[in-house]
């Protein structure tokens, strides 16, 4: 496995990308994420995760976990793919969710079963993106979905949502961080087509579920920076003790547009 990536590579997957390659010591709220799927297991596991979120509502722990789960899956395997040129098997069955924590905050792992790296033969890269981003997100965070959705109950637009946040801040924002020209060219073009191009079917969906949340940033009265404000609300403010604590891209404010970036 650690073959496959040069120590460096390794070195930021597992700090900045949230991989783990061992078992965490903290077992409470680990486990396999092949869980999520059972309806026992996953209601078992949101109910403890609950406590830590300080939420009294199913669809705000549903959502709140939703936005962990899809940060551990895409850093690192997103990274990989487009700064590295290398992926691996994210399916379902292959992970592991790896409660860890930063001070009070619980910012989970994700650990892999097997590590099989694949990389793109010569002239073959668009079709080998494609079976990693099949891997990804047809072969777990849909499925994930599909049974997180159930139990809030909360509608898919909003976790694929928040999916697509995390796709948007770290193409924009951290993928290009010391990259050369060639990976940061890689790192535009992949990001352009998970969120325009990519076929459904990729995503185990009927449409493309990034396209409709391409949106451009604004600058409005109610933010300091250009903001993408979200079609839809992540429900952060029903875990919050503050009245109206909306996220400050949150289509519940009042968003007046003073210009489009």
């Amino acid at each position: 496995m650690v073959l496959a990536f040069k120590p460096e590579e390794i070195d930021v997957l597992t700090r900045d990308h949230r991989l783990a390659i061992e078992p965490s010591t903290d077992r409470e709220f680990s486990m396999p994420a092949v869980d999520l799927l059972n309806p026992d297991k996953c209601r078992a596991y949101l109910d403890g995760v609950a406590g830590i979120f300080e939420s009294p509502s199913s669809v705000a722990t549903v959502s709140l976990f939703a936005k962990r789960y899809s940060f551990l899956i895409i850093a690192s395997s997103l990274y990989a793919m487009s700064v590295y040129n290398k992926g691996m098997d994210y399916s379902i069955e292959n992970c592991h969710i790896e409660s860890s924590y930063q001070g009070r905050a619980w910012l989970p792992k994700m650990r892999l079963t097997e590590w099989n790296v694949s990389q793109p033969a010569e002239g073959g890269r668009k079709e080998w993106r494609d079976q990693v981003i099949h891997s990804l997100f047809a072969e777990n965070i849909v499925k994930a979905w599909h049974s997180l959705s159930k139990l809030g109950p909360v509608s898919k637009a909003v976790l694929w949502e928040n999916t697509a946040i995390y796709v948007y801040w770290l193409y924009e924002n951290k993928f290009g961080e010391g990259v050369d020209d060639i990976q940061k060219s890689r790192v535009q073009e992949d990001f352009e087509y998970l969120i325009r191009e990519a076929p459904a079917h990729l995503f185990g969906e009927k449409k493309n579920p990034f396209a409709r949340f391409d949106s451009p940033k604004v600058v409005t009265q109610a933010s300091e920076a250009p903001i993408r404000i979200r079609k839809t609300c992540c429900y952060y403010y029903l875990a919050s003790d503050e009245p109206e604590d909306y996220c400050p891209t949150c289509p519940k404010i009042k968003h007046e547009v003073v210009s489009t970036c």
